[in-house]
């Protein structure tokens, strides 16, 4: 009887495991789904399953499904009401596992033909602590009712499936977060040089034109300063283009990419720039690394455009259980409470990659005496790479 119990306790954490690798592996809700709903059906012999999730406004949609009889297939069975389990669920009433007889489901009971036999199916409730997510149905064909131990078990499924869909919406919702920064960002880097160049060049032009008739001389001059503007906005246009372009890190490490940014950056401004990279850093995601290239390539930015610095450090280290990044300038410095108010300095858009990541950006600065812009990146599970 023990042996008996404890070789069904190993399936149930073999089951649980397998389920727990499928939703962690998926890099999005449809794929996480599909998988569990292979796995639950093939654990537990069964033939169809399906998952019901709940919209930002509360309404159920078909996420995800397996096998479905050909009588749920139709569109007008499974879109625009909602069942019985459905009604209970998003009112609150339902919480945990049970098998449904088919002819107490307002979904099935009706069916004449192309149920493929089932007599019984079971919900499960989907939740997250208080929260609801959804529901996951299971069923076969000439179907049994399942036990209470087989139904505990699909409730912990169901709860890890909660999770994992949740998690995922979270990193959805991140990453819009980012390419909203990344969009306001390039709209401020365009306003504080595309489009300054850009009304310098009219300025100069308009002044050309009513110099011409008497002063040519001077009317060449300008038109002379107004060509030097056209090519730095040109180059500026390229870089940010190149920026947008190219994957942060380009197949190459973290490491790899900082001393390449750091060469062109030499190359293009003529300021030394050093990198120190301290041994034997622990793994991070690959979210992270393009997080912390992308924020030094912006510091870069920032030092080319406002610093006039001659030497400039970036360093990446582990102190006090935190990965740190330091970019680090000996230019003019900045007003603190200036840039505050100031967003083309861009750290708002730095602020926002390291939040996303669960850390921050200090900025110190003083007039004359140069800038540095530390990234704390605590390392949680979230920026641990696979070891």
């Amino acid at each position: 009887m023990l042996t008996e119990r404890l070789a069904n306790r190993n399936r149930d954490l073999a089951i649980l495991n397998a389920i727990s690798e499928a939703l962690n592996g998926a890099r999005d809700v449809q794929t996480a789904l599909e998988n569990t709903l292979t796995l639950v059906t093939d654990f537990f012999g069964l033939r169809s399953a399906w998952v019901w999730l709940l919209d930002p406004k509360d309404r159920p949609f078909l996420a995800a499904s397996r096998h479905l009889p050909p009588f749920l297939r139709e569109p007008a069975r499974m879109e625009g009401w909602l069942c019985l389990c459905l009604q209970r669920f998003t009112r609150g009433d339902f919480d945990g596992a049970a098998n449904i007889d088919v002819l107490k489901c307002s979904r099935l009971r009706d069916a004449t033909s192309g149920s493929e036999g089932l007599r019984y199916h079971a919900s499960i409730s989907l939740h997250l602590g208080s929260k609801r997510v959804g529901v996951m149905n299971v069923a076969g064909p000439d179907w049994r009712r399942l036990s209470g131990e087989e139904l505990q078990l699909l409730h912990t499924i169901g709860n890890q499936v909660a999770v994992a869909v949740e998690r995922a919406r979270l990193s959805e919702e991140g990453a819009r977060a980012a390419q909203l920064e990344e969009r306001n960002r390039l709209a401020r880097e365009i306003h504080d040089t595309l489009a300054q160049q850009l009304a310098g060049v009219a300025l100069h032009l308009e002044t050309a034109d009513e110099m011409l008739p008497e002063r040519p001389l001077d009317a060449h001059e300008r038109v002379r300063s107004a060509m030097t503007l056209v090519r730095e906005g040109l180059d500026e246009a390229r870089r940010s283009v190149q920026g947008l372009r190219a994957a942060p890190l380009e197949d190459a490490s973290l490491d790899d990419a900082l001393h390449r940014l750091a060469a062109q950056f030499m190359r293009e401004t003529g300021v030394q720039t050093a990198v120190q990279i301290q041994s034997e850093l622990p793994n991070i995601s690959a979210d992270a690394e393009a997080a912390l290239y992308r924020i030094t390539q912006e510091g870069l930015t920032n030092v080319r455009k406002h610093a006039a610095a001659q030497n400039t450090t970036i360093r990446l280290s582990l102190e006090s259980g935190e990965l740190r990044l330091r970019v680090r300038d000996d230019g003019r410095g900045f007003d603190h409470e200036v840039e505050q108010q100031d967003q083309g300095f861009g750290l708002m858009g730095m602020r926002e990659r390291a939040r996303l990541l669960g850390g921050d950006l200090v900025v110190e600065s003083t007039d004359g005496r140069g800038t540095v812009l530390t990234v704390r990146l605590p390392l949680s599970s979230r920026q641990r790479g696979t070891e």
